[in-house]
Parts: structure tokens; C-alpha cells; sequence
């Protein structure tokens, strides 16, 4: 059975910082592309930042500089590094994971909630 469990969520004030995680099950998880997406009530979901099987990353214009994507793949999970966060960052963010095109996940977390405001 594959899952896929985010955490870190949480209430921070603007300028803050919060990590997420997402810890993978069921998979092999180094043959996966893994990427963070993010939906704002009344708004498409977004993929946000992204990081290849080989670990090339890419992220959106609206969060390069504030967020950083990695994995431990020794751990099967993947992270995201969120700093000087705005209210505008306020979203449920989810974790997918992709065997081929990180545009079409074969896998999505449960999402997190992250909510910036003062």
C-alpha cells in the first residue's frame, strides 16, 4: 500500500519559516520525481517546487529564494524549506510523487495545512 504523509504544518506569522515533510511508503522511492504543490481556497492547485530522481531541482517564480526542495532518500522523504513566508503562501500544501512526468503524479499526500498571517 503506498503513502504518502505530510507534516510541519502550522499557524507562523509573515516573515517566518516552517519546514514540511513527507514521508514515503510503498514505493521505491528513488525512482520517483517528487514535487510540493500548493491550493489556496478559490484557486488551482500549483506545483511549487520539484526535485528529479537525480535531485535537479525547480521551483515556481512566485517562491524562488524563499523555498527549498530536497530529499533524503535514505529516509524516503522529501522536504520542503519555507522562509520569509507572506500571507499569500497560505495554502494546503501537498507532496506528489511521479515515476515518469512530475506534471502527472501517480501519488498524492493528504496536503497540510500553512497559514501566514500575523
Amino acid at each position: 500500500q503506498v503513502q504518502f504523509v505530510e507534516s510541519g504544518g502550522g499557524l507562523v506569522q509573515p516573515g517566518g519559516s516552517l519546514r514540511l515533510s513527507c514521508a514515503a511508503s510503498g514505493i521505491i522511492f528513488s525512482d520517483y520525481h517528487m514535487g510540493w504543490h500548493r491550493q489556496a481556497p478559490g484557486k488551482q492547485r500549483e506545483l511549487v517546487a520539484s526535485i528529479t530522481r537525480a535531485g535537479m531541482t525547480n521551483y515556481a517564480a512566485s517562491v524562488k529564494g524563499r523555498l527549498a526542495i530536497s530529499r533524503d532518500n535514505a529516509k524516503h522523504t522529501v522536504y520542503l524549506q519555507m522562509n520569509s513566508l507572506k500571507p499569500e503562501d497560505t495554502a494546503v500544501y501537498y507532496c506528489s510523487g511521479s515515476r515518469w512526468s512530475i506534471l502527472r503524479p501517480d501519488y498524492w499526500g493528504q496536503g497540510t495545512q500553512v497559514t501566514v498571517s500575523s
